[in-house]
């Protein structure tokens, strides 16, 4: 058998891998296939939330920032994964190996802080909802996600800095060809607190309080009804409420999909490895990049109704930014 070499003119190349057969194929395929619906259902969820006026709330604007996180997954990461899945051997060279670690440690960070922040305006919409309109602005919220983004953007560049990875040391370690993300494992202990422990107990938390406010105004309302005899609509903001498990959804399925790659990280210092375990969990936790729109459209007519609109190519009448949405819905 003829060794490969992913630069054949280069001494310190590494040995290529190409990896064929009929399970492969079908495998690259079914893999593309989810990296462009990620990449198609996020720019929906873009396009609409930008293009409807109607859409431009502050819970909608943070749920922009979560799919352009997501978009991020499906246009850049998911791809570079599939050409490594294809042959072991990396040819766009050290700069783009630098931006895309960076752009993978960016993502996670901002999906993550763009939930948190979706926690908070639930938790304020529920528990005040008489002063949430004041307190929760679109130039709030705006603020607060460029301060969050251009945090973890920070975050990232500390942590590879510190590591000894990005900045200090070459990417390409061990031959040419090759880029592979190291993580010593104090780093991957921090990193897993504050990226993932931290953020996610805060949410949990807030989504605990959430629910529990809900409960207890759905039972308030229903004994005044009761009391008095009247039929009415549930006046116990339910749209509020609605919104709250819709998004309570959208934090549980990143947990399950990003648990099992968190808990396997821990078991070693490369997070870049080609075996079994890595692959299955590494693209658990990108799919759900490719979850999170699929629940919108689920939950959310006004997801729905704007789909259809960009599909059938009404959004480039001029009056069609001031479609009201909600009309057939609420």
């Amino acid at each position: 058998m003829t060794v490969q070499f992913c630069f054949p003119d280069s001494n310190s190349s590494c040995v290529k891998e190409v990896r064929t057969g009929t399970g492969n194929i079908f495998l690259f395929i079914l893999l593309s296939c989810i990296s462009v619906c990620t990449v198609f259902l996020n720019l929906l969820v873009i396009i609409s939330i930008s293009h409807f006026k109607k859409l431009h709330t502050p819970t909608n604007l943070l749920i922009l920032s979560l799919a352009v996180a997501d978009l991020l997954v499906g246009l850049i990461l998911m791809p570079v994964n599939i050409m490594g899945l294809i042959d072991n051997c990396w040819y766009l060279g050290k700069m783009v190996c630098a931006v895309v670690l960076v752009i993978n440690c960016f993502s996670l960070a901002a999906s993550l802080c763009s939930m948190m922040l979706i926690a908070i305006d639930r938790y304020i919409a529920v528990n005040d909802p008489l002063s949430y309109s004041v307190k929760i602005t679109v130039c709030k919220t705006s603020g607060f996600i460029i301060f969050g983004w251009s945090f973890c953007l920070l975050y990232v560049f500390i942590f590879l800095y510190f590591n000894d990875h990005l900045i200090a040391s070459p990417i390409m370690i061990r031959c040419h060809g090759e880029c592979v993300m190291y993580v010593k494992y104090p780093w991957m202990t921090v990193d897993l607190i504050v990226t993932f422990v931290i953020p996610c107990s805060i949410i949990l938390i807030l989504y605990s309080f959430i629910f529990h406010v809900a409960r207890y105004q759905s039972k308030a309302v229903r004994s005044v009804l009761k009391t008095s005899n009247q039929q009415g609509p549930n006046i116990s903001n339910s749209s509020e409420t609605k919104a709250a498990r819709t998004l309570g959804i959208v934090v549980c399925v990143y947990l399950l999909c990003w648990i099992p790659y968190y808990i396997s990280s821990l078991s070693g210092e490369s997070i870049s490895s080609l075996s079994l375990v890595w692959t299955v969990f590494g693209w658990l936790a990108y799919m759900n990049s490719s979850m999170n729109p699929i629940i919108y459209a689920i939950f959310y007519p006004w997801f729905r109704a704007s789909a259809k609109y960009i599909l059938t190519c009404r959004t480039l009448q001029s009056s069609s930014a001031r479609i009201n949405l909600f009309q057939d819905h609420f």
